[in-house]
């Protein structure tokens, strides 16, 4: 049975994606467990993994009645490194990441005995990073060996999120043992099992979706927006909202939310990351509407923390009744430093405990209060099953991001929804996933002819794999019978928006009026109108096979010939294979350096490539243009700037291209700019990809200003 057909059976679906899931899992943990037992605690730091030489500072209760540990760096070694002393040293450790707080391996220790200080340390999330201290709430469970255990140096490692996995599989072993006849319409139809309502074609004309009926709380909305916000109330089960890139997609689920709010719904809106719900959040806040923000404080943006529910049951009228539990929790942490033995310490962490009973009891009251008396609820997918929402009923389910979102994920808030409304874009990047078996293969049992759809029935469908979303499914299952397309976009030079209109959505895409032309010497400062402030699109082709890509190995064999060169190498050994080219590099470099001098601000300029190697060697930039911004593609979704430049990397005989022929990939690239857009890359190369870069290459041909450039002209 293919996982596209008409009709889904529902529990071997289910048990395809628990298959899928655990692989995936498995992969994420063996690949940090092995990191921290089998690199040196130097190199994870190089890396952007961890921060060493840490002592604990202090301990106090945070919010939710958490323990926070406050971690500084150690004076004995502050002083070396990369950081000044008391500051910390350059890391990649960002608020709201999974980390492990443990004491530090000796550079000698074996793995044996890291392993143990492993299993000794504490877990918890980054809740603040400033310049000379580090705030980790810690887990419950361990909380106690925080205070017994760090007395020395310490160091924090990033984990693996498990809690996202634990959920997803809870679900899906709830919808793997659903009895059919349990399965609500609105699953039926998810599942093809039933088909959706009909939608009448023209809702502008509708006597209840019109215009004559709808108010529009933001008049300036055009057509395309308007369109969709009809058909996603008109719609009984599901609508999808299809947003290319620059076409207003959050914009249209604010007005989306507030007229669902006006007809009396009660909305929950979630979406796969932290900032695609803070985003939502931050616009639908001046709308004065009761908003409520789940998920941990560490992870919200401080924008809009103002409305989360750990600040609520602080702030709120509700929340009074639970500051004295927790001035008494906080009195208590304190003495945990004065305790002289064990006994003392096991007593007081025993009171804290009692303590922090009471706190969560008053908490869940108070915390029943505030989100029943939200309209909006807003929640991450996975935190949407968390015991904040058990019990509670809502009218519609919003999923923002969905064409980004594992399809499991979404099932989290959706197993108990009536009617949904995803909104995304299938074209650009699929959710990450990294396990290199994200297919079910065909050595999975296949069902047996005339197989009962029976939980018992032990199949998992072949060919099934986690970047397959509920957005892609249901496209290929109803079409454009439940979608909608957002086609005005208010980012791009119109000739920087034409290969990706004409290519993959259908030539609908239209430039608005304020955007259509404008070019970097039109920004709002002084910008000199040179050949490179006044292209829209520029294609740098080195085509020729004079600078040609470098493979990991090749770095890391010349790497231990140059001085120094050995580390570079480890460090990007921890990212897994990547390409660089070193005359693409120069050659990006000496564009930046052009666009400075005719007076583009760095921090309006990005750099953006397929390949982490070749980052490895664009870094200088950052020390040479404080501002500008250097990414993935993959990372950069999402994002925009006045300049970008894209950098292909591939050059070489077989014409190989790797991951660079993913259409969806190459979408993001060519879509994240305004102004210009600047192309670096061997055309010979790339075309011999697929049909799309070979159209691509043709098009840039054609239409971009086409510059070659003399191997010799280019600075080092």
């Amino acid at each position: 049975m293919s996982l596209l057909t008409k009709s889904v059976d529902v529990p071997a679906f289910a048990r395809t994606q628990l298959a899928l899931l655990d692989i995936e899992l498995q992969s994420e943990i063996s690949e940090t467990s092995g990191l921290i037992s089998g690199t040196s605690p130097a190199s994870l730091q190089r890396a952007g993994l961890a921060i060493t030489n840490l002592v604990v500072s202090s301990q106090r209760t945070g919010l939710g009645g958490r323990t926070v540990l406050e971690l500084a760096p150690d004076a004995a070694t502050s002083g070396s490194g990369s950081g000044s002393v008391g500051e910390l040293p350059e890391h990649g450790v960002r608020t709201g990441d999974i980390v492990l707080v443990s004491e530090q391996p000796a550079g000698s220790a074996k793995k044996r005995e890291v392993k143990d200080l492993e299993r000794k340390g504490v877990r918890g999330v980054v809740i603040r990073i400033k310049r000379d201290a580090v705030a980790v709430a810690v887990d419950e469970d361990k909380e106690e060996n925080a205070a017994a255990t760090f007395a020395g140096r310490v160091w924090l490692v990033k984990l693996a999120d498990d809690v996202t996995y634990r959920r997803m599989k809870q679900t899906m072993e709830r919808l793997a043992d659903m009895p059919e006849s349990e399965y609500s319409a609105f699953t039926r139809v998810l599942f093809g099992l039933t088909t959706p309502s009909l939608v009448p074609a023209d809702l502008a004309k509708d006597p209840e979706f019109g215009d004559g009926k709808i108010e529009w709380f933001d008049p300036t909305l055009n057509d395309s927006q308007k369109d969709a916000i009809r058909f996603a109330l008109a719609s009984k089960e599901i609508a999808l909202i299809h947003g290319p890139p620059g076409t207003g997609k959050t914009h249209t689920l604010i007005e989306l939310i507030l007229q669902m709010v006006k007809c009396g719904l009660r909305v929950l809106v979630c979406g796969p990351s932290n900032i695609s719900v803070d985003n939502i959040v931050e616009r639908l806040s001046p709308h004065k509407v009761p908003i409520v923000r789940l998920g941990h404080p560490a992870r919200l943006l401080p924008s809009v923390l103002n409305h989360s529910l750990d600040v609520l049951t602080q702030t709120s009228e509700a929340g009074l009744i639970v500051k004295d539990v927790r001035a008494e929790m906080d009195t208590k942490q304190a003495s945990i430093k004065k305790t002289r033995s064990g006994r003392e310490r096991k007593a007081v962490y025993a009171d804290l405990k009692e303590l922090r009973k009471e706190y969560r009891e008053r908490e869940r009251r108070c915390v029943g209060t505030l989100v029943g008396g939200s309209k909006v609820v807003l929640a991450t997918l996975h935190g949407a099953g968390g015991n904040q929402l058990r019990g509670e009923k809502f009218d519609v389910v919003i999923v923002d991001e969905a064409s980004q979102a594992l399809e499991a994920q979404c099932w989290v808030p959706l197993l108990s929804a009536s009617k949904a409304v995803c909104a995304g874009d299938h074209l650009q990047l699929p959710p990450t996933v990294k396990s290199t078996n994200s297919k079910t293969k065909s050595k999975v049992a296949k069902p047996k002819e005339g197989a009962e759809k029976e939980k018992d029935s032990g199949v998992v469908i072949k060919g099934a794999s986690l970047e397959i979303t509920l957005f892609d499914r249901l496209l290929k299952l109803y079409g454009s019978s439940i979608k909608r397309m957002l086609t005005t976009q208010y980012r791009m030079h119109e000739k920087i928006m034409r290969f990706p209109s004409d290519e993959l959505y259908e030539s609908r895409l239209v430039a608005a009026d304020a955007v259509k032309e404008r070019l970097l010497r039109d920004l709002p400062y002084e910008v000199q109108d040179t050949e490179d402030t006044s292209e829209p699109v520029i294609f740098i082709d080195t085509q020729g096979g004079d600078y040609p890509e470098k493979n990991e190995e090749e770095e890391d064999r010349e790497g231990k010939d140059r001085k120094g060169g050995g580390k570079k190498g480890s460090i990007r050994s921890l990212f897994g294979e990547s390409k660089s080219n070193e005359m693409e590099a120069a050659l990006v470099k000496q564009h930046v350096k052009k666009l400075v001098e005719a007076g583009v601000r760095p921090e309006d300029i990005a750099v953006v490539t397929p390949y982490n190697a070749q980052l490895g060697l664009l870094a200088p930039l950052k020390e040479a243009f404080p501002g500008i911004e250097l990414g993935s593609v993959d990372g950069f979704q999402g994002r925009e700037k006045e300049a970008v430049i894209v950098s292909l990397v591939r050059s070489n005989p077989e014409g190989e291209v790797g991951f660079l022929s993913e259409k969806r990939r190459l979408n993001v690239a060519m879509t994240r700019p305004k102004r210009s857009l600047v192309v670096v890359g061997d055309s010979e190369t790339v075309r011999r990809g697929s049909k799309f870069l070979n159209n691509w290459m043709d098009w840039l041909e054609n239409n971009a200003d086409l510059r070659y450039v003399d191997a010799a002209s280019i600075e080092a």
